[in-house]
């Protein structure tokens, strides 16, 4: 009897699980055409897509909100995308795309757009994406990134990035200006297992875990500096930075760290020089306080004398001097 009772029980709850996948599968549905709507959108190239027969619909994607003109959130975001997009390397395109939709369509047309991209070197399967305002507003509204508009938010919007797997309803929002390993992370295990999930690996006992030794300054430099510049790796989108505590006054790093449109505004000559070499890419105002400003920038000083960057750091430095000198004039 006791054993009826536990077969009972066994197909009772076998009988809730199916009930629950297909209440899932029909929640799902509601995220698809009958949700999302079919507007018309213009890309940097000018074509006429629709946002979900064209963009949306059995696809995976990664979707955020920018302008072309802002000198906070955006550069930062985007230049991310574009660690992400590496990352991804022949998967974007086919497997997963990038949509950017502008804010500002007054000012973002087609051909602003296209410049945009071509700055930040945004490669195929990542499209800028302009409209009317209303259909812009709509599409960020049902998407949860939009941000009504406040005055003392000069940015305009929150750096969010909306990752979804159309097929299978899977949707999450994520900070567009998160570790790229964890974003692309994130959108291939929709692609590769549409649950939202990392498949199970292999973990080993917490007693056995080394502890973890991180500079605070070398986790400002990845998280803040790291998508436009390296250190000894050569140019990026900025340039490279190595030596440059040799050949900057300490002051002037820590504004144009802290303050780069500020300097811009003022047309300190380096500023300038450096702002029309790299594309007039925007610099961003990240808001970093005296304290994190000061952590980078000596962490910048160790790893321009760290052994084995001798001679590298001469010829970068000689490079910077001559720069600097040209730019004075």
């Amino acid at each position: 009897m006791r054993r009826k009772n536990w077969n009972a029980f066994g197909l009772m709850a076998a009988m809730v699980l199916v009930a629950m996948a297909m209440g899932n599968a029909f929640d799902n549905a509601r995220w698809g055409a009958n949700y999302f709507p079919n507007v018309e959108f213009t890309d940097q190239d000018g074509h006429k897509v629709r946002f979900y027969d064209d963009l949306l619909k059995n696809k995976i994607v990664a979707i955020n909100l920018i302008y072309t003109h802002c000198v906070d959130a955006c550069p930062l975001e985007t230049a991310r995308l574009v660690q992400v997009q590496r990352k991804l390397a022949d998967r974007m395109g086919k497997e997963i795309f990038f949509y950017s939709i502008t804010i500002d369509p007054k000012r973002d047309t087609p051909e602003v757009l296209k410049a945009y991209a071509e700055k930040y070197h945004a490669g195929p399967g990542w499209l800028f994406l302009t409209g009317k305002q209303e259909d812009i507003d709509l599409v960020s509204k049902k998407l949860g990134l939009y941000t009504a508009p406040d005055p003392n938010n000069r940015d305009g919007h929150r750096p969010s990035l909306m990752i979804g797997n159309e097929a299978t309803g899977q949707w999450v929002r994520e900070s567009a200006t998160d570790n790229p390993s964890f974003l692309s992370m994130m959108m291939t295990t929709f692609m590769t297992t549409g649950t939202g999930r990392p498949a199970a690996a292999n973990t080993k006992n917490y007693a056995e875990v080394e502890p973890l030794n991180l500079d605070q300054g070398q986790y400002l430099f990845a998280t803040r500096c790291s998508a436009c510049h390296t250190i000894g790796h050569g140019d990026k989108i900025g340039p490279d930075l190595l030596g440059i505590t040799n050949v900057r006054d300490r002051g002037w790093l820590a504004r144009m760290i802290q303050a780069p449109d500020k300097l811009l505004e003022e047309r300190d000559p380096i500023a300038v020089e450096l702002f029309a070499r790299y594309k007039q890419v925007i610099m961003p105002n990240q808001r970093l306080s005296d304290e994190d400003t000061n952590k980078i920038i000596d962490f910048l000083k160790s790893q321009s004398t760290a052994p084995g960057t001798g001679g590298a750091l001469e010829q970068k430095a000689g490079v910077v001097k001559a720069e600097a000198a040209t730019a004075s004039r």
